[in-house]
């Protein structure tokens, strides 16, 4: 408990982050698999997408008396969120500074393209110490093949532009990739491209998309190849990359796998503590759930807490673990993958139940690809080995396990091929 600079009480409670939409989905690129565009359609053609200031300080103090501190998290996402406004990030600081309590500190997370960012933005970033997201799609053709302006034009030159701009301003981007259809046969390539950036950090998102009629758009992940794709760029990772940069996935799976719980909500058991907060002061249960159906109310007329509690938002999150198909309850990997993100689980179970997640094949590879190895990663980080340390004890034991196996041999990774057609080229 404590007071902020109103003076009103600061409340605990469960925690929950809110994701804040300044110009609802406005955006300045056309990204041809965007799933945010369309939620466009519940506003009248001549909307002004822009957050008020009475409803940005509303947010801000909300957040901080209701959030149980004493570090507090504001993550601005879009649309593109710097069309809002430098003038826009400014005032949302100065408020915060404002009506934090003494001794609390918060930070600001911003996803953004990368378009608008030029030197004067990314001093302010610097300044204030904004953590940045920036989504760049690997490699220069397959970023362009999406990544579109309005005026269809390729943009990974811009954002790769925007990427070394805010390194020079003392900034380590997180780099966001999206796994298209196309993507996905290029793991090496996509990953190699990414790590050449340098930022030290790389999350990989899979385009699952569904036409109204509920066929998969042609742009959408397959499971096989989704799955392939991650364990392709895992042992990548781990004959180089260990200690210089984390892929989002990996760093989670092997802090689940050691005893952890999970931080990402796709991967916990159940969800429905990250809010959205739309330009307009509606309050949404998730970020793929933006509708009228999942609206939750107001800042105007309830508090973040209200609507964060309710038995709607409980009846939600809590879905996501009540409505598993049988599949999932006995699958052998239920503790990391929790069913994955609600979003995608449209498919029918192998006795037919539905719920079944789009990705469950690609992902029940991937996990018996990457188990043991994040396990034992996991298990050293906590024992405190160095980077170092953890690839010498991983490749001591690759040497063992490799000692006396011939190129026509059965290779020991277990996938019934000989060696030669297989990891005899990733071989120690």
């Amino acid at each position: 408990m404590g007071k902020s600079s109103t003076g009103a009480t600061v409340t605990g409670g469960e925690p929950f982050v809110v994701m804040a939409k300044p110009v609802g989905p406005l955006c300045n690129l056309q990204c041809g698999y965007c799933y945010y565009l369309e939620t466009s359609q519940y506003y009248d053609a001549a909307h002004a997408f822009r957050m008020s200031d009475r409803v940005l300080e509303a947010y801000v103090r909300q957040y901080i008396e209701e959030n149980p501190g004493p570090q507090i998290q504001f993550t601005w996402h879009g649309g593109e969120p710097t069309l809002a406004g430098l003038a826009f990030f400014k005032k949302a600081v100065a408020m915060q500074k404002r009506f934090l309590p003494a001794g609390w500190t918060c930070w600001n997370n911003l996803q953004t393209n990368g378009i608008l960012l030029d030197d004067e933005w990314c001093a302010f970033l610097a300044e204030e110490h904004f953590d940045v997201g920036l989504s760049l799609d690997g490699t220069k053709p397959l970023h362009d093949e999406y990544r579109k302006d309005y005026s269809g034009q390729g943009t990974f030159d811009r954002a790769a532009a925007a990427c070394r701009r805010l390194q020079a301003h003392g900034i380590q981007p997180d780099l966001l990739c999206t796994v298209t259809s196309s993507i996905a046969n290029d793991p090496i390539g996509v990953y190699r491209s990414l790590r050449s950036f340098g930022t030290g950090w790389i999350q990989f998102i899979p385009i699952v998309r569904r036409t109204k009629d509920g066929r998969i758009t042609s742009d959408s992940v397959s499971a096989g190849d989704y799955g392939r794709f991650l364990s392709t760029i895992l042992d990548e990772w781990l004959s180089r990359d260990i200690g210089l940069l984390e892929v989002q996935l990996f760093a989670e799976l092997s802090h689940i796998w050691s005893g952890g719980e999970a931080n990402v909500c796709q991967l916990a058991p159940t969800c429905g503590r990250v809010l959205i907060l739309e330009h307009d002061g509606s309050v949404y249960s998730c970020d793929h759930f933006v509708s009228p159906e999942h609206r939750l109310g107001d800042l105007s007329n309830q508090t973040l807490r209200e609507m964060a509690d309710s038995p709607e938002q409980r009846t939600f999150g809590l879905a996501k673990r009540d409505s598993l198909p049988d599949q999932c309850r006995t699958c052998a990997y239920l503790t990391v993958c929790r069913g994955h993100c609600p979003k995608d689980r449209f498919i029918l179970s192998d006795t037919g139940e539905p719920g079944l997640h789009y990705l469950c094949a690609g992902l029940r590879q991937f996990y018996a690809h990457a188990e043991k190895t994040l396990r034992q990663i996991g298990q050293m980080r906590r024992q405190g080995l160095t980077p170092s340390s953890i690839k010498s004890a991983l490749r001591a034991e690759e040497m063992v396990r490799w000692q006396g196996i011939g190129r026509n041999d059965p290779c020991p990774c277990g996938s019934g091929r000989k060696a030669k057609n297989c990891c005899w080229h990733k071989r120690p």
